[in-house]
């Protein structure tokens, strides 16, 4: 079992970032409110404040990505400090080193702290009991199991266009079985207040007993849209599945597919998000994602911001301590 409370500090900070389940209510709009104090600097001549000058972090990406890796070395930047990017391919964990050994010798270094990406649940978690004492960590993604940083800019994105969590009815779908994002959405969610989480896809593609996650569960789509404030549609995670969970790709776009005509089944205000990469044609239309009720771009944009709030709180920095100036 993967032990949470090794993120919150002895006054109930937090320490490390590794999931958002189990974390309080407080704490996650503490990382809301702070990211609304960034959100403004991407607009300026000389985009950077100086809360973080001085730190070294580094990108530990054993997994791939885009988004991710370049919004946390914006994130970091934008907060003046500097940043390692270790390429783990080429790295000498390729050529025998233990993840300890690199660790430690990260640390030697003189890092701070550790953005780590990883395709084996947990991984964030053994990394953030085993360095020194001075190091945060921050899950960027490990396995099926949490994406709190994801979670985390969705949530900024729905309260900034709906206000309140608690009259929102949210609805999930695709494939939740083999999401990390999915389950970090959930447990942020549901800390948050929200009338209703669905989920809503096949049933080989929801986890068993997901019921018991708080949420209600929908296997026809135009039923599980109906009223609902707020769309976040999931790709087919192929890399993760076993066996043919679905007859075709083509069928499954036909049943959860997000075209204009399913949408309209949802609120006429209802807003359209997803965590990327976006396989349009599977399960979202370019009508839809392109479309005026669409706000993935934005939950690009607002990634930076709330990656900046979450380093800055876990260093024990926050916006307005050091000044605004650059």
């Amino acid at each position: 079992m993967i032990q949470r409370d090794i993120q919150i500090d002895e006054s109930g900070r937090l320490r490390h970032f590794l999931t958002t389940e189990g974390v309080k209510r407080q704490l996650l709009t503490e990382i809301l409110d702070h990211a609304e104090n960034f959100t403004a600097v991407g607009n300026r001549s000389i985009k950077k404040v100086p809360l973080l000058r001085g730190s070294t972090i580094a990108n530990l990406f054993f997994e791939p990505s885009t988004r991710t890796r370049t919004t946390f070395e914006l994130a970091a930047k934008r907060l003046s400090a500097d940043v390692l990017n270790i390429n783990i391919n080429s790295s000498a964990t390729t050529k025998g080193e233990s993840l300890l050994d690199m660790l430690r010798n990260l640390e030697a270094m003189h890092c701070d702290m550790f953005i780590v990406r990883h395709a084996q649940s947990g991984a964030a978690h053994f990394i953030a009991r085993h360095v020194a004492p001075h190091i945060r960590v921050i899950n960027a993604g490990d396995g099926s199991h949490a994406h709190p940083t994801q979670a985390m800019l969705d949530m900024f994105t729905i309260r900034r266009h709906k206000g309140a969590f608690a009259d929102l009815r949210i609805a999930i779908v695709g494939d939740i079985m083999h999401s990390r994002v999915a389950r970090s959405q959930i447990h942020a969610l549901t800390t948050l207040g929200v009338q209703e989480v669905r989920v809503i896809g096949p049933q080989t593609l929801l986890p068993r007993k997901v019921e018991n996650l708080g949420v209600h569960v929908y296997h026809d789509l135009p039923a599980g849209l109906a009223d609902v404030d707020v769309i976040i549609m999931l790709r087919l995670q192929r890399e993760r599945m076993t066996g043919a969970l679905i007859p075709s790709e083509r069928e499954y776009f036909e049943l959860y597919g997000l075209t204009p005509e399913k949408l309209a089944f949802a609120k006429p205000d209802a807003i359209v998000m997803h965590p990327g990469p976006i396989n349009r044609g599977v399960e979202i239309s370019s009508e839809v994602a392109d479309g005026p009720q669409s706000v993935i771009l934005e939950q690009v944009s607002n990634g930076i911001a709330i990656r900046m709030a979450i380093m800055s709180i876990i260093m024990g920095n926050r916006f307005g301590d050091m000044g605004e100036q650059s």
